[in-house]
C-alpha cells in the first residue's frame, strides 16, 4: 500500500509543478534592429541628440498579471554616439562613460504596476559607471499583429553616475538633465 501512496503523491506533485511551470509566461524575444535606445543632452543650450547602437532586454511579463513581471536592459556604453567623430571618440573614455572599466551599462526592474490600459510604471536600479541609482520608468506598451512595442521617456542626472566628470561638471556647458527615449520591439508578448 505504500508504494501506491508514495505513486500518488508523486504524480500529485508532479502535476502541480507542471502546473506552476506553466503558468510562468516565456520571455519576450527583442527584436534589435527594430528597436532604440535614444538620449538628448542640452550643450551650451542646445539639444544634442544621441543613441546607443548596441542593447539586449530580457522581458518576461503575464498581460494578466504584470506585476509579476521583469525586465533587464543592458546597454554597450561604447555603443554610444552622437553623430560627431570627435564627440563619438570622447564618450567612452574615463571621463563620460569610461567603457574599458564600465563596458555596461544596467536597468534592472525591482517592481511593475499596470498603470491602465497598455500602461506599466516599472521600478528599478540603474547601474552606470559603477553607480546605481533607484528610478521610476513609465511605460506603454502597443500591439501590432505578433509584435508589441514598448515605450517611454524618463530623465537621469549624469553626474549622479560621473558621466561627463572633472571639466565636464559645469552644467553650464553640458546639461545635468539627459531625457532617455526608449522603443523597444518584442515578439511573444502578448496584449496589455
Amino acid at each position: 500500500m505504500r508504494p501506491l501512496l508514495a505513486f500518488a503523491t508523486s504524480a500529485c506533485l508532479s502535476l502541480f509543478a507542471h502546473e506552476a511551470a506553466a503558468q510562468v509566461p516565456a520571455p519576450a524575444r527583442l527584436l534589435a534592429a527594430q528597436s532604440e535606445i535614444a538620449f538628448q543632452v542640452k550643450q551650451s543650450g542646445v539639444p544634442i541628440d544621441g543613441k546607443f547602437r548596441k542593447f539586449d532586454a530580457q522581458l518576461v511579463l503575464d498581460p494578466k498579471a504584470p506585476q509579476t513581471g521583469s525586465v533587464t536592459l543592458s546597454i554597450d556604453t561604447a555603443s554610444a554616439t552622437v553623430g560627431f567623430a570627435e564627440s563619438d571618440a570622447e564618450l567612452p573614455r574615463p571621463l563620460w562613460f569610461d567603457a574599458a572599466k564600465f563596458p555596461q551599462a544596467i536597468f534592472r526592474s525591482t517592481a511593475m504596476q499596470g498603470a491602465g490600459a497598455g500602461r506599466l510604471q516599472v521600478t528599478g536600479k540603474l547601474a552606470i559607471k559603477g553607480t546605481t541609482q533607484d528610478v521610476v520608468v513609465p511605460v506603454a506598451i502597443a500591439q501590432s499583429g505578433a509584435l508589441s512595442s514598448a515605450t517611454g521617456e524618463f530623465v537621469v542626472k549624469r553626474l549622479e553616475f560621473k558621466v561627463g566628470d572633472k571639466e565636464w561638471a559645469d552644467v553650464s556647458l553640458v546639461a545635468n538633465d539627459v531625457k532617455v527615449r526608449f522603443k523597444l520591439v518584442f515578439s511573444g508578448l502578448g496584449p496589455l
